[in-house]
């Protein structure tokens, strides 16, 4: 029986999952919706049982037609910052997931900001202080369900990302894989474990987070988790943007990628930790030892162009069939729907609508929010270094105006993958070098395979005029959220 590789890759608004043979040809696909539900402003959640549902049904699409023994081993590919809390006896959650996208650690965050603790959790984790980062989202969840820690210290209930809380389901090991850990807050980079000290602050007690271990396992064997029979082990997890970079065999020196999901990550690889100023720090991944990554996260860019679509009643593709045939004619949009990240790292920024008139349409409005992921992205890269080509993925990459606008934008080339699932890929890449079905010089040059180059083609004056306005409305959008703030407090 062909031994094949099942990944899975678990996302904000959809699960996939991909079936790959040892030439690393995909011989089965499958796809299941999952939803976000907003019961109040700043809040994101998700079902984590529908969550779990979509993954049985996504896997059970890409087996169709297939024998389900002829699974070698699986690799995952996950969401990163949400977080789940399940009681350890009935493997049921007792609140909703919160999503990587809610601002509900907003005032904690804030409280902290102007405190020692704030550069602590920078030096040890190599994040900024943050309500997008996993810690904060925890101290929320156990405030409220278990306001005393004693459950948590019974050992009665259990946190974790999602990489956790589907390995739990799937097998039973209560881990957490570090590269996902290191989205926590609470992990320190020079140890790879959870520190005490920021577990204390945040209020989180330890027993209530899996054991840290590698990206390539031991993660345990499948058990009652239809319709993958009993035993098939899981032998890799990689969080969505690591596996991503990993997909664009991103340990080579200069590969730096940029995914556009539901939000956008810019990372690269680097020797060690270090990262100053706006970027973060964190471990892509982990096989023989550690691969440190500095990374920039942008929290709307696709979602922008959904939200879109919902407001106007249309369906998302021409939204973006809109912004590829039309002018802004001025029209900014600042999508701070949950604050600005990287690299300005402000919660306070309001979302604004910037130049618009009687005469502005929907075309106008398409091309800003188009605009404005590019926009986004350029930050990012103009507060890295040593940048001459990006290597783009992710589902917004499909918009080809999108692309070019990227390059003309940066001044750098901006090389599009066709694969439609790449994290999807990097976690099944991961997980044949772990079976020995290839090797990394295999994966250099399915990497290299099939690249659609874009170039820039805007002088240096039309750049810098562009990124002149855009800078001033995100700056007016600051200024409004301070504002707010001080209105407030």
């Amino acid at each position: 029986m062909e031994r094949l590789v099942l990944a899975v890759d678990q996302g904000t608004s959809s699960t996939k999952a991909l079936l790959v043979n040892s030439t690393g040809r995909i011989v089965g696909r499958g796809e299941a919706p999952l939803s976000q539900s907003h019961p109040a402003p700043g809040l994101v959640e998700q079902d984590a049982l529908a969550l779990l549902a979509s993954v049985r049904a996504a896997v059970a699409a890409c087996l169709n037609g297939t024998d389900p023994r002829s699974v070698a081993g699986i690799g995952l590919s996950t969401q990163r910052e949400s977080v789940v809390l399940w009681e350890t006896a009935t493997g049921q959650p007792v609140a909703p997931l919160v999503s990587w996208q809610d601002q509900r650690g907003s005032e904690r965050a804030a409280q902290l900001a102007g405190t020692p603790f704030a550069g602590l959790v920078r030096r040890r984790t190599g994040l900024p202080l943050d309500p997008m980062f996993s810690a904060l989202k925890m101290a929320a969840l156990l405030d409220e369900h278990d306001p005393a820690r004693e459950r948590v210290g019974r050992g009665e209930l259990r946190l974790g990302t999602v990489d956790s809380w589907l390995v739990t389901a799937m097998t039973g090991a209560f881990v957490t894989e570090i590269g996902n850990a290191s989205r926590t807050q609470l992990l320190d980079l020079g140890t790879g474990a959870f520190d005490g000290e920021l577990l204390e602050v945040f209020g989180i007690p330890r027993p209530a987070l899996g054991e840290v271990i590698a990206s390539s396992g031991p993660f345990g064997h499948t058990r009652g988790f239809d319709p993958l029979p009993d035993g098939v082990p899981v032998v890799a997890v990689l969080g969505d943007s690591h596996a991503a970079l990993f997909a664009h065999a991103g340990w080579r020196p200069g590969v730096t990628k940029a995914t556009y999901g539901t939000g956008s990550s810019v990372m690269t690889l680097t020797s060690s930790p270090g990262a100053a100023g706006v970027i973060c720090d964190t471990i892509a991944w982990s096989a023989d030892q550690p691969s440190f990554a500095q990374e920039a996260n942008i929290r709307s860019s696709g979602r922008t162009l959904t939200w879109l679509a919902d407001l106007l009643g249309t369906p998302v593709e021409k939204v973006i069939e809109l912004a590829a045939n039309s002018d802004s004619d001025g029209v900014t949009l600042v999508p701070a729907f949950g604050g600005i990240g990287a690299p300005w790292w402000d919660p306070q920024a309001q979302p604004l609508l910037a130049g618009f008139s009687l005469g502005t349409g929907r075309g106008q409005l398409a091309r800003a929010a188009l605009e404005s992921v590019a926009h986004q992205v350029d930050d990012v890269l103009d507060a890295m270094s040593g940048i001459d080509r990006v290597m783009a993925d992710g589902g917004l990459t499909r918009s080809t105006a999108l692309m070019q606008l990227q390059a003309d934008l940066s001044g750098v080339e901006v090389a599009r993958t066709h694969h439609p699932e790449l994290s999807a890929a990097g976690a099944a890449d991961l997980a044949g070098l772990v079976l020995g079905l290839w090797t990394a010089s295999d994966l250099e040059k399915r990497a290299d395979h099939g690249l659609e180059v874009f170039t820039p083609a805007w002088t240096e004056d039309r750049r810098k005029a562009a990124a002149s306005q855009w800078h001033e409305r995100l700056l007016a959008a600051r200024e409004l959220g301070a504002r707010g703030n001080e209105r407030t407090s």
